[in-house]
């Protein structure tokens, strides 16, 4: 198949990385994702972070000469920052900016136990600053020197309440708008209390999650994705099924 050559030839991989590590201001690069992880499937796109300081020029970028569409830092957001989707050698390749200074900083931050959870494209429950600590901790490392940090302690503590109170808060909105029959409303609030409870789980267990792909299943709410996804036209008993499912035996729910 066109492109299985930069799975099976490392060299291949570790020629992308010395081309990226070349990049003005590129001080580190990572492989990422599930192919960092063992857990790619077929079809699972290549992404590699580029650690930079002092700034990123996406001209840069596209003077590889890749085909593809190349964005500016900060241009998907705050935290998810920015990057590129490439195709090399026929092989779907992401390309993923990482500030080092500003990851350094909120690693920092997860270590004491402190951190944000931002509105991002792409994040239902919305995405935690500590997201670039477990970037550190599950790439490997292709170019340069990254700290590898583990799921601090005191994160352990503070990331399950934090996490429990947007569940409640989520619950309670979906109350209202099943009251109001808002059918969207309702299920994107209850969506987002399942995939807050998953976070909450997961981090008391100090797993680092990256987003929210399977998120349901690593966090044992399997029985509550197949529940939403039966028709339910009566949402008042809907919102009331989920909310019994989170709360009894939850230890990391805080309600209110």
């Amino acid at each position: 198949m066109p492109g299985d050559e930069i799975g099976t030839d490392t060299r291949l991989v570790e020629d992308l990385a010395e081309r990226l590590a070349a990049v003005p201001g590129v001080v580190a690069v990572t492989l990422g994702g599930s192919r960092a992880v063992g857990a790619a499937v077929e079809g699972s796109d290549w992404d590699f972070g580029l650690y930079y300081r002092g700034g990123l020029d996406p001209a840069d970028i596209s003077a590889l000469g890749w085909p593809g569409r190349v964005f500016a830092p900060g241009e998907w957001g705050s935290i998810v920052n920015g990057g590129a989707w490439l195709t090399v050698g026929g092989v779907k390749v992401d390309l993923i900016y990482r500030d080092l200074d500003e990851v350094l900083r909120w690693t920092a931050a997860a270590g004491d136990g402190r951190f944000e959870i931002r509105r991002e494209v792409g994040y239902v429950a919305g995405i935690a600053t500590y997201v670039l600590a477990g970037e550190l901790a599950l790439g490997k490392v292709l170019a340069g020197e990254l700290p590898r940090p583990v799921f601090p302690d005191r994160l352990r503590e503070t990331a399950p309440a934090a996490w429990s109170r947007l569940a409640a808060g989520a619950l309670s909105y979906a109350e209202v708008y099943a009251g109001r029959r808002d059918r969207v409303a309702c299920l994107a609030n209850l969506c987002q209390a399942v995939l807050a409870t998953g976070q909450g789980r997961l981090a008391a267990a100090g797993e680092w999650v990256l987003n929210e792909k399977r998120l349901t299943e690593r966090a044992g709410l399997h029985a509550i994705q197949d529940r939403l996804a039966q028709p339910w036209p009566d949402l008042d008993a809907l919102v009331s099924d989920i909310r019994c499912r989170l709360e009894p035996g939850d230890d990391v729910w805080v309600s209110g």
